[in-house]
Formats: C-alpha cells, sequence, structure tokens
C-alpha cells in the first residue's frame, strides 16, 4: 500500500484501503505510472498536449481531450463526456507519455471517438460516484439471482456503474452464445438504470478479480501486466517443462503467462545446441538423443542397439563427433568421451553440530539386562531339576557314541 491511509493503525491492525481502489495517492491502484518527463520543461514556442489519460474501475483507461484548457494534474477527479451523461475518473497520464501510450494502443491524435473533458468533479459529483459504486455489491448479488432464474449458461463477474449513476456495465463470461434479452429487461426494470452488456475473456475475469498464483503472488494480471501476449505449448517445450495442464493453467484456465518470461533466454541458448534428429557415429553404431540440459550444456545419448544405457556428453564433445562425421570419420565409443568428462565435487551443507539423527535428544532405551540374567538362569535350574533317570541315559547315550568312534578308527587302523 503506498498511502498513509491505508497502512498499519498503531495499535498494529491494517486499516485497509476504504477507497476501493479509488484514491488518488497513485500508490493503491493498479497500473500507475511514473511520469518521469513531469520535470522537464517544453520547448519554446510548444504548447502541452490536450489529450488525457482518464483511469475508472479497475485500471480501465480511456484517452479524453481537454478543449477547455482546464489546469489538470495527475491524480485529479473530472468528470468526462460519457453516452448518456457523464462520467467521473481519475486523471492517470498526461503530457508527452499520453502520445506514447496512444501510439501503442494504435490510437490516433486526430480520432474522432476520444471524448471531451467536462470539468474538474465537484464536491456534489464525487457523492454521486461514490454512492454508485457503493451500490455495486448489491446489484451484483441480484444480477445472480435473476441470472439463475433465467437459467442462462453465464457467470457475471463484476459490475460498474458509471460516475452519475444512470448507467451499470455487467462483465460476464460464457463459453457459447447467450441470448440475454430478457435479461437486459429484467435488470433495467430491477435497477431503474440503463443496462451494457459486455463479455469478457477468462483472462481478463482474473485481472479485473485478482487472486494469488502458484508463486505464492499476486497475479500478474491484476498488478503490473499490461498486455496479453499469446501462450502456447510449445513455449513449455522449448523449457522442457512437463505437458501438465494442472500445471501450466492459471486461475483463468488457460496457460500461464510467465510461460513467456524466460522463453527468450532458452531460444538464445538453444541456438548453440545441434539439433536433435541429428545422429552421431561412432566405431560401436551410431547414437541418437533423448534429452539435454540447456544451462548446463549437457546432452545425453544412447545407442540404437542398446537403448538401456545413457551417455552423458558435454556440448562441445557433440560438436567435435558432428564435425568428424561431415569428414567421414567414426568417433570413438561413447564411453570413451564420458569418461573424459570431469565431474565437480559439489559442497553440500555441512553440520556443524556433527549429528543429522532427529532423535538425539530423546532418552535411550534401557536394555533388559536383568531379564535376559533370569531366563538363563531359568534354563540352568530347569536342566538341573531334570529327572536322574533321564540324566543317565543321556551319559550312557553319549559314551556308547564315544565307543563306536573309537572302534571305527580301529577297525581303519588295521585294515
Amino acid at each position: 500500500m503506498g498511502c498513509s491511509s491505508c497502512g498499519t493503525s498503531v495499535d498494529g491492525k491494517p486499516r485497509g484501503c476504504k477507497s476501493n481502489g479509488s484514491c488518488t495517492t497513485g500508490g493503491c491502484e493498479k497500473l500507475s505510472v511514473f511520469d518521469w518527463l513531469s520535470n522537464m520543461t517544453l520547448p519554446t514556442g510548444e504548447n502541452h498536449f490536450n489529450i488525457y489519460e482518464v483511469r475508472f474501475k479497475n485500471g480501465r483507461k480511456h484517452f479524453y481531450r481537454n478543449l477547455e484548457n482546464l489546469t489538470i494534474s495527475m491524480g485529479d477527479v473530472v468528470a468526462v463526456e460519457a453516452n448518456p451523461g457523464h462520467d467521473v475518473g481519475v486523471v492517470s497520464l498526461m503530457g508527452e507519455l499520453v502520445k506514447v501510450q496512444m501510439k501503442k494502443r494504435s490510437v490516433g491524435f486526430d480520432d474522432e471517438s476520444i471524448k471531451k473533458i467536462y470539468r474538474k468533479a465537484s464536491q456534489k459529483d464525487i457523492d454521486v460516484w461514490q454512492q454508485s459504486r457503493e451500490k455495486e455489491l448489491e446489484t451484483q448479488t441480484r444480477g445472480r439471482e435473476i441470472i439463475s432464474r433465467l437459467d442462462l449458461k453465464m457467470k457475471l463477474s463484476d459490475v460498474e456503474y458509471q460516475g452519475d449513476g444512470s448507467k451499470a456495465t455487467f462483465y460476464y463470461t460464457a463459453d457459447s452464445r447467450v441470448d440475454f434479452r430478457q435479461l437486459i429487461k429484467d435488470l433495467a426494470a430491477a435497477f431503474s438504470i440503463r443496462v451494457e452488456m459486455k463479455q469478457v475473456g477468462s483472462r481478463q475475469e482474473a485481472a479485473r478479480l485478482g487472486g494469488i498464483g502458484s508463486c505464492g503472488r499476486e497475479l500478474c494480471c491484476s498488478t503490473w501486466l499490461t498486455d496479453f501476449r499469446k501462450v502456447t505449448t510449445t513455449a513449455a517445450r522449448y523449457q522442457q517443462l512437463s505437458l501438465n495442464p494442472l500445471k501450466l493453467a492459471g486461475q483463468c484456465g488457460k496457460l500461464k503467462c510467465c510461460l513467456n518470461y524466460e522463453l527468450d533466454t532458452y531460444l538464445d541458448a538453444l541456438d548453440e545446441f545441434p539439433k536433435q534428429e541429428t545422429v552421431l557415429k561412432t566405431e560401436k553404431g551410431e547414437a541418437v538423443f533423448v534429452k539435454m540440459d540447456i544451462f548446463k550444456r549437457l546432452l545425453w545419448y544412447m545407442y540404437k542397439e542398446n537403448s538401456v544405457k545413457w551417455f552423458k556428453l558435454t556440448l562441445d564433445q557433440v560438436h567435435e563427433i558432428i564435425n568428424l562425421n561431415k569428414n567421414k570419420e567414426l568417433a570413438s565409443s561413447l564411453e570413451d568421451y564420458e569418461s573424459e568428462i570431469e565431474e565437480d565435487v559439489v559442497v553440500d551443507f555441512e553440520n556443524v553440530v556433527g549429528q543429522d539423527s532427529l532423535t538425539r535428544f530423546d532418552a535411550p532405551k534401557k536394555r533388559r539386562k536383568g531379564n535376559q540374567k533370569g531366563r538363563a538362569k531359568n534354563t540352568k535350574v530347569e536342566a538341573n531339576h531334570q529327572p536322574n533317570n533321564l540324566v543317565k541315559e543321556n551319559k550312557t547315550r553319549r559314551n556308547n557314541r564315544r565307543k563306536r568312534r573309537n572302534n571305527n578308527r580301529n577297525g581303519n587302523k588295521e585294515s
């Protein structure tokens, strides 16, 4: 939060944003712009650019002309032309940077669709604007009830009232075409306003509602991302990511925009790698590509005849083999190249305590020595208390065995 009213109070509790993103400090709303040309003076004879950029709810921005030559600065609340009536917004950009934004959005300086700024918003305009903003949540709730009663296959994601409260724009998402003629009649009768239905995509819906991504941070589309670039599964293939839709899809159900962030770095690194269809010809046979590690510059190959063993080669070794094959020479076996790779010793975390066991602070278990001794004594006592007849029989059997052994030995000597 950039403004002091949204910060933490003395008792440590957050105050919360009471302006709901419409404050003029420039720190709460998304897509705020820093005018780095504001301190620079214009050349002599140059007039100020009379087109301003005005921001509305959820980062919606449009361009308006200042035909009345009003003294307007960034952060001022202005009343602008709308159809019908007027709308209220906040000036987000002015000066020469507006030209850059218009060129970026392909809007001409002489475009007739650019409407004009009426005046700086008076206190009455601001009061009506705030009252209209407070009705948006209730209107959205009742609008969803009407949609469910009409059994329409659409989802109402947001409602935006015009500054004068005469019109409301209903933003919705739908997978197919929806006939909402009856819906418009019911909404106009329920709220006594002019109704405009506007369909948005799933990405635009996520940008308007916001949320937390799988990375633990706020969604890029709802904070700083101003345009949606096309994202395809090719970006995931170049980065060697698993083509799992559950991991690659964002909250909008589409592919994550962050797949394009590192794509250029991967493409630059892949320029040095050979094509995956290239076959390496060695003395032991032909080898085909298996996988690669782009930033470690490592590749894995295997023989066509033996697909069990994979051989790790560096990028320089692969280029060396390819150059030998271009000169119609066979390279040595992949085992020889793999043995030449020197593996770096990875310094792992060293435990200064010298103990890795999680139970090192637990009390050691005592051995039951007394019970073992007691068991041994019991066995001895039981042996001593055997009947005398059994003891005599055991002795006679032992003596007979000894006599037989001796007789056998003597017999073998005499023979």
